[in-house]
């Protein structure tokens, strides 16, 4: 979601996306002109009139479960933000009773939070799991 209207969308997405991502984007672009949503979101810059790029991950229940805002020089990171994504939905789908450490990925070690945990992730979580 941007500031910028669908047909700027339309025209960014032919012209650039299309050639770095076969076939464009696979979701909608939303447009918000004037900035609405991005003052909900605290992203919207009332002196330059434009939204600083922000990331949003919100549950099927509409809870905010993570963020992150970048200056505009400073590109986000897509497969971190699936990998995020894939991460919250393994922690729901376990009802809480699994937890995923920095760098999880599917099929990685998961930590089951409790007290025998307590002091002994370093046990559990290694190196050799985080950055596989």
């Amino acid at each position: 979601m941007s500031i910028d209207t669908v047909f700027t969308h339309k025209m960014w997405n032919d012209h650039e996306l299309s050639k770095m991502v076969d076939g464009g984007i696979p979701f909608p672009m939303l447009s918000d002109p004037g900035g609405k949503i991005g003052k909900l979101y605290g992203v919207y810059d009332e002196d330059l009139g434009l939204d600083v790029r922000g990331r949003f991950i919100i549950d099927p229940d509409g809870v905010i479960q993570a963020m992150e805002v970048l200056s505009p020089p400073v590109g986000r990171n897509v497969s971190e933000a699936i990998r995020q994504i894939q991460a919250f939905q393994h922690v729901r789908q376990s009802n809480g009773t699994e937890a995923c450490p920095s760098g999880w990925k599917p099929g990685k070690p998961t930590l089951k939070p409790g007290e025998d945990l307590v002091g002994n992730v370093w046990n559990v979580w290694k190196v050799d799991n985080a950055f596989d």
